[in-house]
C-alpha cells in the first residue's frame, strides 16, 4: 500500500527535573523562542517554535540517558513501520500513537502520526 513520510523534527530527550530549564537552554542555544512550555499538559514536553522548515523540535523530559532523536512522520504507521524494519531497523516500544524504532547502528528514532500534511515540505511517496 502507497503511504507517504518525511522528517518531521527533533526532539531533545532531557533528563533531568526541570524542564522548564531544559527548555530554557535550548531555546537559547538554538535561537528558537519556547513556543509552548508545557505541550500536551503532560509537563513532560516543551515545544520550541521557529525552526528552519518548520520542522518540530521540542525538549523531552525522559528517564534514560540524554540524547538527541528524529521523529518520522507518516499517514500510514505500519506501512512505515514496515519499510523501516525492511532497512534494518528494530521495533523498541509503541508509546501512545507511534513506534519508538532502533536504526542498525543502535540510534534512536519514532515513527510518529503525520501532524500537519501541508505544513513542511511534500512528504516522500513509498510503495
Amino acid at each position: 500500500m502507497a503511504h507517504r513520510s518525511r522528517l518531521a523534527g527533533f526532539i531533545i530527550d532531557s533528563r533531568g527535573d526541570d524542564l522548564a530549564a531544559s527548555a530554557a537552554f535550548w531555546s537559547r542555544a538554538l535561537g528558537l523562542a519556547v513556543a509552548d512550555p508545557d505541550s500536551g499538559g503532560t509537563g513532560r514536553y516543551a515545544q520550541l517554535g521557529g525552526a528552519p522548515g518548520r520542522l518540530h523540535v521540542e525538549v523531552q523530559k525522559v528517564e534514560h540517558p540524554s540524547r538527541v532523536h528524529l521523529d518520522i512522520e507518516t499517514d500510514d504507521i505500519d506501512a512505515e513501520v514496515a519499510r523501516m524494519e525492511a532497512l534494518g531497523a528494530t521495533r523498541v516500544a509503541f508509546v501512545q500513537r507511534w513506534w519508538v524504532m532502533e536504526a542498525p547502528d543502535g540510534q534512536r528514532f519514532c515513527v510518529v502520526p503525520m501532524d500537519d500534511p501541508a505544513g513542511r515540505d511534500e512528504p516522500n511517496a513509498w510503495d
